[in-house]
């Protein structure tokens, strides 16, 4: 028996190896969409960082959260929130051998979770499943066009995809009958254990924004610990559908209790805690990034305008000019540098 379960391991790992489609890690950059058309200078701080992938973010906009309508790809829009912008981006970072994942979004006016997003009527839900797709669609077509290594079919849509399953399966197949490269879909933390359709993509994806300590600064011991409470549940799923595990999202604000609950960006959370931000961070990394089941990620989020972003006095999320960025910087260089 204990033969048959080490046959087994070895054998999952050659399949996920497989799946992943590579041997380095994806040691991601969630790129920000600006209004700017951006140049070299904006992507070798990427390069610097060593990172080998962005995740190239254009936006859909909705009213509400009952409203089926997406709005995209339009003259009011930022220029890397559109599609014009998105190819303009994918251009420069690939001169400097940065892969790309195309990850749509959609923002819900006043910030409101997309995760809440449901339709109050069938009728609604047939516009809103009409305007996804092409919302989704047009972004598909540009994979195809650049040859994205990987594409994101939505992000963070827990009622959506629970209440209208159907859809989204039909949605995957369409897709792939466009797009051959790799599939994922960004699942909030507490939400990718329910995802019905994981066996229809390549990676099993995760905005892996877990809590992992109550304290105000967490040391790396404590933030290890707390990794115990999720890690099995993350590995067991790469386990059942024989997919690997790619962080759609994941990073730390430099904040007092950075690690109770990562996903907050509330405004007034002002009081700055580099150290907090440094321990998360190294944390993560010590858990998932050696794990052959795991495939890599994409920290949230950085900035085109390197030099005038983050910072000592800065608490959002970018490690940008702050000690978490060597530490991204640590972790990212390949081992046989």
């Amino acid at each position: 028996m204990h033969n048959f379960k080490c046959l087994f391991s070895l054998v999952l790992v050659v399949v996920l190896s497989a799946c992943s489609g590579q041997e380095d890690k994806i040691n991601g950059v969630s790129f920000v969409a600006s209004r700017d058309v951006i140049d070299a200078s904006h992507v070798n701080p990427i390069v610097e960082v060593n990172a080998n992938f962005a995740a190239v973010m254009p936006f859909g906009f909705i009213k509400n959260l009952d409203h089926p309508d997406i709005k995209h790809n339009t003259d009011r829009q930022w220029f890397g929130e559109t599609k014009p912008g998105a190819k303009q981006y994918i251009e420069e970072l690939r001169k400097k051998d940065i892969k790309v994942m195309i990850k749509p979004q959609i923002w819900v006016w006043r910030g409101e979770f997309t995760g809440l997003i449901k339709m109050s009527s069938e009728e609604n839900w047939k516009v809103l499943e009409a305007s996804y797709s092409n919302f989704i669609l047009e972004y598909v077509k540009l994979a195809k066009e650049v040859n994205a290594e990987i594409f994101c079919i939505g992000t963070e849509l827990e009622l959506f995809v629970k209440h209208r399953p159907q859809y989204w399966t039909d949605l995957i197949t369409e897709i792939k009958t466009i797009y051959s490269g790799k599939l994922t879909y960004a699942a909030n933390w507490d939400e990718f254990k329910h995802t019905p359709f994981w066996g229809q993509l390549d990676y099993i994806g995760i905005d892996a924004y877990f809590p992992v300590s109550d304290s105000k600064t967490p040391t790396l011991e404590e933030c290890l610990e707390g990794w115990k409470a999720h890690k099995p549940i993350v590995s067991k799923l790469s386990e059942t559908y024989s997919k690997p595990i790619l962080f759609t999202e994941y990073g730390y604000r430099s904040v007092d209790f950075a690690g109770r609950k990562p996903w907050l960006s509330d405004r007034d959370m002002t009081a700055v805690n580099l150290e907090a931000q440094v321990n998360t961070t190294k944390a993560l990394f010590e858990t998932f990034w050696k794990e052959p089941w795991f495939a890599g990620g994409f920290i949230w989020k950085w900035f085109h305008k390197h030099n005038e972003v983050g910072g000592k006095n800065n608490s959002r999320f970018t490690p940008q000019n702050k000690p978490a960025e060597e530490v991204l910087r640590t972790y990212y260089k390949k081992e046989d540098e």
